[in-house]
């Protein structure tokens, strides 16, 4: 399996993946995710890390707290499956791109 892995240039790979990381946090900072339920009754907003930026809801829902729940509960878990989607696409682009 390890074969034509060459030990010597282990340092070397270990700084490319640590540049890469830093790469990817720095990408991470600037991608901002959206995601709407209820037809658009409530909008959750997410940074590339995950964090919760900002959540619109409609007037119309405020005096509805059933109703409000159920759709911040999807808008939030949709846009953290956004999330969870991107940081898995660029993990695989960066382990890719190393030649082990």
């Amino acid at each position: 399996m390890f074969d034509n892995l060459d030990l010597s240039k282990m340092g070397e790979l270990l700084n490319k993946v640590q540049e890469q990381a830093k790469a990817i946090e720095s990408e991470l900072d600037k991608k901002e995710f959206c995601a709407k339920s209820g037809a658009g009754l409530v909008k959750v907003s997410a940074n590339g890390k995950g964090e919760i930026i900002d959540i619109a809801i409609d007037d119309s829902l405020l005096e509805d707290k059933e109703s409000l729940q159920i759709l911040l509960i999807s808008a939030t878990n949709d846009v953290l499956a956004m999330v969870a989607k991107n940081r898995n696409s660029l993990a695989t682009d960066v382990l890719g791109g190393l030649k082990l």
